[in-house]
């Protein structure tokens, strides 16, 4: 049996696909996901998703899909799945599934920012976001890296080479561009430009842990993730080690969203058995 989670974010689709033979997530693997820049619509980005995962598989046409759910900015605007669950369920449900031991989520997305703290159980005992302002997300990475004419990749790698990383004291995207630009014209290296930046976003990201209470093991999670730059800005200023995650962090949560669609599946077929979906739920 196959279920599916998408998580429709501002710049990305990410899908996840998981077979199981019980129903029950012992016996759950991930077969298959994939990752696609956003369409003009969510409808149009959960397809392109779909298809770029259904395409990676053999005998894709063969598949049928048991249930499906959504989550994410466009979650309540796809026609084709009309299941909908919040980011913070699915990224604390996903986080609960890769690793047991995860007690707080730091998830850098393309326009907001999210901090959740977990219980033994997975449940959601607080979370922080920040999603009115593009400070630290990846919109922000973007703007810093054209300003410093290079790649985002390129910008996490100058960063680790930074000496002395170049104050940036700006919460805001635009006058920390004019600090950088500032910067630039003083001749501070680039490296060290890099290194004030990812500097300013994980001390940012430091007082949103603090909000909710920092406990261990913590994940990061979302595109930034993937960011050697601001994890190793991240393990400095909160003191420890960030737990990894044995496949792609920029699809926890459509891996959450997959989970409870096997639990709607699960409800439907045996409604009498209570769901992890109505026990460990987080609006």
């Amino acid at each position: 049996m196959y279920v599916l989670g998408c998580d429709l974010g501002s710049t990305a689709g990410k899908a996840v696909m998981l077979e199981t033979t019980e129903g029950t997530e012992d016996t759950v693997r991930i077969v298959a996901w994939a990752i696609e820049p956003s369409g003009f619509s969510p409808d149009e980005t959960a397809q392109l998703v779909i298809d770029r995962m259904c395409n990676d598989l053999e005998m894709a046409e063969q598949i049928h899909i048991a249930a499906s759910c959504c989550t994410g900015y466009g979650r309540e605007h796809v026609q084709s799945i009309p299941h909908n669950v919040s980011e913070i369920s699915c990224h604390a449900r996903g986080a609960h599934f890769l690793h047991r031991t995860a007690r707080t989520i730091i998830d850098v997305g393309g326009q907001d920012v999210k901090v959740i703290a977990l219980s033994k159980t997975g449940k959601v005992l607080d979370f922080a976001m920040n999603d009115k302002c593009a400070a630290g997300t990846g919109k922000f990475f973007e703007a810093m890296a054209r300003t410093l004419r290079c790649s985002v990749q390129e910008l996490g790698d100058l960063s680790l080479g930074s000496t002395e990383p170049a104050p940036i004291s700006s919460t805001c995207s635009v006058f920390a561009e004019s600090e950088v630009i500032t910067h630039i014209n003083k001749g501070v290296p680039r490296a060290d430009i890099a290194g004030g930046i990812h500097e300013s976003i994980a001390r940012r990201l430091t007082a949103m842990v603090n909000r909710v209470g920092l406990a261990e093991d913590v994940i990061l999670t979302g595109g930034c993730a993937k960011n050697k730059g601001l994890r190793a800005a991240l393990e400095h200023m909160l003191g420890i080690r960030l737990a990894e995650l044995p496949c792609d962090p920029q699809i926890n949560g459509a891996l959450g969203a997959a989970l409870f669609a096997l639990d709607a599946y699960r409800d439907q077929n045996n409604p009498a058995v209570e769901s992890h979906a109505e026990r460990n739920t987080h609006a």
